[in-house]
């Protein structure tokens, strides 16, 4: 039915709704990326799971995440339920074999799988920004923080090294107002309380070394499958602009790694997106512009890019635009929003024919979808009425005992689990403080001269001797201990920043 050089998605069905034809997607089209839209219910994650499966027996890496915990049964062999069976005959899936999938289980929090981490650096001020909703005055703080710390050669791994340059830039206020333009400290303030909130939430986890590697989610096995690489992503949803921002750096990370490759025969990862709509929810225009910007040009690096989302409304016309696989399953038309979903999705299509595309979103049953592939020289095949083929993994979540022991096999065991802290901008902006306050002890003490009496039992209530009056600092003092005040709990460490950052990876 089909070859190696493509992968089997369903069968479509003619008007009587007998079997018509197989809908493959042509692998030297995989990288041309993809839609799978539909509303909840309607059958999405399966046709990530086969979408999934099939890049994997096609030697292609995947990584997608798993939003409810339904895709982690990819690692499991599928089992002859009644139901898939009839599915198969009904689509001639002939022989229907069942296959385990090599997965590599990842989790920002280091829970369900091997614990994923990125610096600060590396992320950038654009995406951190937005990760913290910064306001536009906060945002260019943000960005002058990162010039700083291009500029004075401090490394920004975790959140304590981003706290303790922020209270250092709190210091020099006035001094970094004149050549960069004004950076208050009510700004900065401002800041550190995100960075709190921000850390409360989990987020530390995340920023740290070591970073995550890109070559890790691109391995394929000694039998030529590609892994798949499936994301935690369940309770990583509570925290939806951390979601995004992760899957957008991972995405522009694959950018700015991979070489210029063309045309290839088949893509060389594949990424999927799930909830999609969390990516654009209220993105400033410069993010949307740099999303479209990543996915026009990442094709050319031999990735391909599946949004999967409810809505197609979710997307942006411009990233909608680049998406040439697509698969549509049902939507609701009772609110207007809706009915203009449904529209939006219909034109999308080359049409048929043989159906009104815009009823027929309405009337799909579940597992059943609107297929449109690219065919020869990169057209849209006409969109086809299908029947999704079943899946040969398992249908479902996997056991907590059969995760953890997929874990504990994985080829990265042991790779991410401890953090590194190593010297980065907390550290030398500890020691500059630290030798500061130590010139200024000494100066004091040579203009001292010791000639002067002290009362015993007192301070050097006269300004002699090498006391100083009780109750005051030096600036030098007053700087370090803003320091560690402004610093919360350790972290992990690691990185410098990608297309969305600025400073060149170091490691």
């Amino acid at each position: 039915m089909v070859d190696e050089t493509s992968i089997f998605i369903g069968a479509s069905r003619k008007p009587d709704d007998s079997y018509q034809r197989a809908e493959e997607l042509l692998l030297r089209y995989g990288n041309r990326h993809g839609l799978v839209t539909g509303a909840t219910g309607t059958g999405k994650t399966v046709s990530l799971q086969i979408l999934a499966e099939g890049f994997s027996n096609a030697g292609v890496p995947v990584f997608c995440a798993d939003i409810k915990g339904d895709l982690s049964g990819i690692s499991m062999m599928g089992q002859a339920k009644d139901f898939l069976v009839k599915r198969a005959e009904q689509v001639k899936l002939d022989p229907y074999q069942f296959q385990e999938f090599p997965v590599i289980f990842w989790d920002l929090f280091g829970e369900q799988g091997h614990p994923v981490r990125a610096t600060i650096s590396e992320i950038g001020p654009l995406l951190l920004s937005r990760l913290m909703n910064l306001t536009e005055a906060q945002e260019g703080v943000m960005n002058i923080a990162f010039r700083i710390a291009d500029e004075e050669g401090l490394l920004l791994l975790d959140l304590k090294d981003l706290q303790a340059l922020l209270a250092n830039i709190a210091e020099r206020a006035d001094e970094l107002s004149s050549r960069y333009g004004n950076v208050t400290k009510p700004s900065v303030g401002a800041i550190q309380r995100t960075l709190l909130v921000l850390e409360s939430q989990g987020a530390a986890n995340f920023f740290g070394e070591p970073a995550l590697r890109i070559a890790d989610i691109m391995r394929t096995t000694r039998d030529g499958r590609g892994a798949i690489s499936v994301l935690a992503a369940d309770k990583l949803m509570m925290n939806p602009r951390l979601y995004a921002t992760f899957l957008l750096w991972l995405m522009s990370e694959l950018f700015e790694e991979l070489p210029e490759v063309g045309d290839l025969d088949r893509p060389k990862l594949v990424f999927f997106f799930d909830e999609a709509h969390l990516l654009f929810e209220d993105a400033p225009k410069v993010l949307i512009d740099r999303v479209e910007q990543v996915v026009r040009l990442i094709r050319s690096r031999g990735v391909g890019v599946y949004f999967v989302t409810q809505n197609p409304l979710d997307i942006p016309e411009k990233v909608l635009a680049q998406l040439g696989n697509r698969v549509q399953h049902a939507l609701r038309a009772y609110t207007p929003r809706e009915q203009q979903a449904v529209r939006t999705a219909a034109e999308t299509f080359r049409p048929n024919p043989d159906f009104d595309c815009a009823t027929a979103i309405t009337q799909l049953a579940t597992g059943e979808a609107l297929v449109s592939m690219l065919e020869d020289k990169g057209v849209p095949a006409m969109v086809q009425r299908t029947l999704i083929r079943p899946p040969s993994s398992r249908l479902g979540p996997i056991t907590p005992d059969e995760r953890r022991k997929i874990i504990a096999e994985s080829p990265v065991a042991g790779q991410y689990d401890e953090t590194v802290d190593r010297e980065s901008a907390f550290e030398m902006l500890q020691k500059k403080a630290k030798e500061a306050q130590d010139a200024e002890a000494q100066a004091q003490q040579q203009n001292s001269g010791g000639s002067r009496w002290t009362i015993p039992g007192f301070d050097d209530v006269l300004g002699t001797g090498n006391r100083r009056p009780s109750n005051r600092q030096t600036v030098a003092e007053a700087a370090i201990k803003s320091v560690v005040r402004s610093v919360g709990s350790s972290v992990g460490r690691a990185i410098v920043r990608g297309i969305l950052g600025s400073l060149a990876r170091g490691r």
